[in-house]
């Protein structure tokens, strides 16, 4: 059993070490930029140490900041075909929350707030995992086809 741990925190070392050195890179795109975030939160909710998860949270504020212009603009050519259905699906949000940038916004304001470290313990572990839930949400709205393809271009 000690093995296997060892292993898994060695694992989640090189994880850790990837997400806080890997490059953001301005030419990424929407998806890119969604999964960039998704694996930022997933780390930051699982992280117990304080530098790393102010770590964590500056990286995802800085992709969600570049995610911000991509969020509320037509995509690119390469991923329209992946936005594009037959029949669109239901939006995975409430209608309130249809606005793919407020999505993002909400989470940029969560990330600060965590960033400004004056909250309560029990407040930047809950809202850690708020900002968890809204970033799987958002990265799942945000890659789900919202374009009809038009009759006859099948």
């Amino acid at each position: 059993m000690y093995f296997l741990s060892l292993v898994v925190c060695q694992y989640r070392g090189r994880i850790m070490h990837e997400l806080l050195t890997m490059p953001i890179p301005a030419s990424a795109d929407l998806f890119q930029l969604a999964d960039m975030c998704a694996a930022f939160a997933v780390e930051l909710v699982e992280s117990t140490n304080t530098a790393e998860s102010l770590a964590l949270c500056g990286r995802l504020s800085f992709a969600l900041t570049a995610l911000r212009p991509l969020s509320d603009s037509f995509p690119p050519p390469h991923l329209v075909e992946l936005l594009t259905a037959n029949e669109c699906p239901a939006p995975c949000v409430p209608d309130c929350w249809i606005d793919s940038y407020l999505l993002v916004d909400y989470a940029q304001s969560l990330t600060q707030a965590l960033l400004s470290c004056t909250l309560p313990h029990t407040a930047t572990v809950e809202l850690t995992g708020l900002l968890h839930d809204l970033i799987m949400l958002m990265a799942d709205y945000l890659k789900q086809p919202y374009l009809e393809r038009e009759a006859g271009h099948e």
